[in-house]
């Protein structure tokens, strides 16, 4: 079966701003995801997870390679990143929620702009979703008068109501105190339990370890290692990656 998502020699650069030339961000990196994979980026902060999944969610041009979805060549200047979101849906560290809607319009938006579910239709959908995401009594709640985790899952549900064949997350948790960190966790790995396609940007091993069909450890730019979670995370082969787990994992 050919795969969901396939990324070939993508190289991404940006403009610095305090020399001349191009700063390198994404340098020859080729990446396979099939359904049903959830795949775990891993490594330092600056080293290309974050926007790599923008890359994927067409919010940045790329300067080279090809990012294909369901076959098809999405990396093509041509295509119409609007067309191309309608299947896949991004949930950002920073929650991104609209604030002067309430967690239920925040909701339905997409699905009834993008997508055309009727009204009624997009609202039975969100309510099930925040229902079951132990939402159901702040549907009327602007995003303000909720917690960071309340937020977060509130992003999450969003994404979902669009139906996405791929889900990306990034780094979801790093903004959230660490007693909110779990709820979030437990979202997500009740997604992955129910088969549903992810890349995700994290720095919680443990969960990489737990619910990861595959691991990407990125450094410079470029996918240094990759396997299972316990080839990577376990018995990385190389020395780079034994070097970031050893300051992320001191037992390691």
């Amino acid at each position: 079966m050919a795969p969901l998502l396939e990324v070939r020699n993508l190289r991404k650069t940006y403009a610095r701003h305090d020399e001349p030339g191009r700063r390198v961000v994404l340098d020859d990196l080729s990446l396979s995801v099939s359904s049903g994979d959830v795949v775990c980026l891993i490594g330092s902060s600056g080293s290309g997870k974050s926007t790599l999944l923008r890359c994927l969610d067409l919010l940045e041009p790329i300067d080279d390679g090809v990012i294909e979805f369901r076959g098809r060549e999405i990396s093509d200047p041509a295509v119409d990143p609007r067309v191309v979101r309608r299947d896949i849906g991004m949930v950002f560290q920073a929650y991104n929620l609209f604030p002067h809607l309430s967690v239920l319009d925040n909701c339905t938006l997409a699905p009834r702009k993008v997508h055309g579910l009727s009204p009624a239709a997009a609202r039975e959908k969100a309510r099930d979703l925040l229902a079951r995401f132990g939402l159901d009594e702040h549907v009327d709640k602007h995003p303000d008068r909720l917690s960071g985790g309340q937020q977060q899952r509130v992003a999450l549900v969003r994404a979902l109501c669009t139906d996405p064949a791929l889900l990306l997350l990034d780094e979801i948790t790093a903004a959230l105190d660490p007693e909110l960190v779990g709820e979030v966790l437990d979202i997500v790995r009740s997604l992955a339990d129910a088969g549903t396609t992810m890349v995700l940007a994290t720095h919680e091993m443990g969960f990489a370890r737990e619910v990861a069909s595959h691991v990407c450890f990125l450094d410079g730019g470029r996918i240094v290692e990759e396997g299972t979670p316990a080839q990577v995370l376990g018995t990385p082969e190389q020395a780079r990656t034994r070097e970031f787990l050893r300051r992320v994992l001191p037992q390691a």
